[in-house]
């Protein structure tokens, strides 16, 4: 008898879905422009860090998670993608190519829209309040809350990455809530 294990593969024929791609290090930028001119739908979330070298002071635009690029496809784009330079391979969950949700992908860009200097962590969170957010751009976004340096941050989990995304919240906008 064969053990045979089957795998998911959410790739659509005509459907597009949005799926996390693996890229060298320090060319996501490179990447994203080159599957732009392919006519490939691609999202990569950026974050504004503020930079001091000395007297010096500069804003500086890098991803939110380094060598991760978003891409929209169709089974058809697949070979595409893979065959663009610098791109490693598409991330996979236990060998499953899982598609990520769309709400997920929305979730992103309203974080790197409103907020600088944002942290991404692949642990898992245990401590903290659940909370809602209640005022400002990302209101009514839930996660959990955590004091870090006498700061209080603000965690949102995104299940299909298996990452979290750290950011400072104002406290007066936060809630607590029960899940």
């Amino acid at each position: 008898m064969t053990n045979q294990q089957t795998y998911e593969n959410h790739l659509h024929d005509t459907e597009y879905r949005w799926f996390a791609i693996y890229t060298r290090y320090k060319r996501e930028k490179v990447v994203s422009k080159a599957l732009e001119k392919k006519n490939i739908d691609c999202y990569l979330p950026l974050n504004k860090v503020t930079r001091r070298w000395g007297r010096k002071v500069k804003e500086l635009e890098i991803p939110l998670i380094n060598c991760y690029l978003f891409v929209k496809i169709n089974k058809i784009q697949y070979i595409k993608v893979l065959e663009t330079e610098n791109v490693l391979k598409f991330v996979r969950f236990s060998k499953n190519l899982i598609a990520i949700p769309e709400e997920e992908i929305d979730l992103i860009k309203r974080i790197t829209g409103e907020f600088n200097d944002i942290s991404v962590g692949t642990e898992c969170v245990k401590k903290g309040d659940k909370v809602e957010v209640i005022g400002g751009a990302l209101t009514g976004m839930k996660g959990l809350l955590v004091d870090k340096d006498d700061r209080k941050k603000f965690v949102v989990e995104l299940h299909s990455l298996s990452c979290n995304i750290t950011m400072e919240v104002d406290p007066k906008f936060l809630r607590k809530i029960t899940f």
